[in-house]
């Protein structure tokens, strides 16, 4: 797919008295985007529509000075992060209420502070070995190209006795990756859905064949690999759809013999979600009808509608039946 190039990029002044910040500076400067060193962004006013897809373009070039990291399970002990938002437009992202209407996309640069942090977390569990997860707030791999961050973090992590990395995408720009000496350290999770929820719903990401495509070299890069297929939906069709991209899956990694997983997490929304959702993209398909759904109650305060407990059981059954016919080194590790 085509890469990401910013119509716009704030650049904190501080950032440009280290080298990496330099050195994304002229990267920019390289692919001809417009620079503006500030310590803050500026979004022109205009509709909540107007200002998200406005944001969706501009990134912030600054530094991540978070000492204390979040816990992240089920994907690992903690989350960190290289970079905020992603330029991607998946209308039902769960990020869409906790960005703000103005989700801009932060590039952090201070690499080696992060990998700092890392390592006093590594300390604490020591000689246990500590998971982290740097997809939770953003796609590292959709801004890779400007930065070069998530292949810095996989060689350090590849020379760690202590951590593990855990990475989630929908994007293919995974060349960079392939020759790295990860030594296992590192696992790869590609987002993946059914072809009508791609082309439907998430906009300006790797298309389903590229996603597959990004799989397979992965796996012959020997980096452990899984899947998360998510949001799960049920539209017209969905039960062939989806027992079509696992036969395509299974068929694109026949020579893969480790272990691979598979997370499966059902379309949810909130009543919050659903009134911003909306209003950003009042044009969507998303079934957010709200009698097709049941409440349940969710681990941040919030009811959330889900499928019926019939459907739901009805979507889990034929989705790991279809997984454990297309894998025999298939791990699931939940459906929710």
């Amino acid at each position: 797919m085509k890469t990401f190039i910013p119509d716009l990029a704030y650049i904190d002044p501080k950032i440009l008295k280290t080298q990496k910040g330099i050195e994304v500076r002229d990267k920019l400067e390289s692919l001809g985007v417009p620079l503006i060193e500030s310590r803050s962004v500026k979004i022109d006013e205009g509709t909540i529509q107007q200002k998200y897809i406005q944001s969706k373009k501009v990134i912030y070039v600054t530094a991540n000075n978070q000492k204390k990291l979040q816990q992240c399970q089920p994907s690992a002990d903690y989350m960190f992060h290289l970079s905020s938002s992603c330029p991607a437009h998946c209308e039902y992202c769960y990020l869409q209420t906790t960005q703000g209407e103005k989700p801009f996309l932060k590039l952090f640069v201070n690499v080696e502070d992060i990998i700092h942090v890392l390592e006093d977390y590594m300390k604490l569990k020591a000689p246990d070995i500590t998971s982290f997860e740097c997809g939770s707030i953003t796609d590292p791999i959709a801004l890779e190209h400007l930065t070069g961050n998530l292949k810095e973090v996989i060689e350090f992590f590849g020379k760690s006795d202590l951590g593990r990395l855990r990475v989630i995408s929908k994007y293919d720009n995974v060349d960079s990756f392939l020759d790295i000496k990860h030594n296992d350290h590192t696992k790869f999770r590609f987002s993946i859905n059914a072809r009508y929820v791609i082309s439907s719903f998430e906009h300006g990401t790797a298309n389903f064949d590229e996603r597959i495509i990004a799989a397979s070299k992965i796996a012959d890069a020997g980096y452990p690999l899984g899947f998360i297929i998510a949001p799960i939906m049920v539209f017209e069709g969905w039960k062939e759809q989806y027992d079509f991209l696992l036969q395509q899956l299974s068929y694109k990694l026949r020579n893969y013999k480790k272990e691979i997983s598979f997370e499966l997490i059902q379309h949810r929304y909130t009543q919050t979600a659903k009134d911003l959702i909306l209003e950003r993209f009042p044009n969507t398909k998303l079934d957010m009808t709200d009698e097709n759904r049941q409440l349940k109650w969710g681990p941040y305060g919030k009811f959330k509608y889900v499928y019926p407990k019939d459907t739901s059981g009805e979507m889990k059954d034929h989705i790991i039946g279809s997984i454990n016919k297309y894998f025999n080194n298939a791990h699931i590790e939940y459906f929710t």
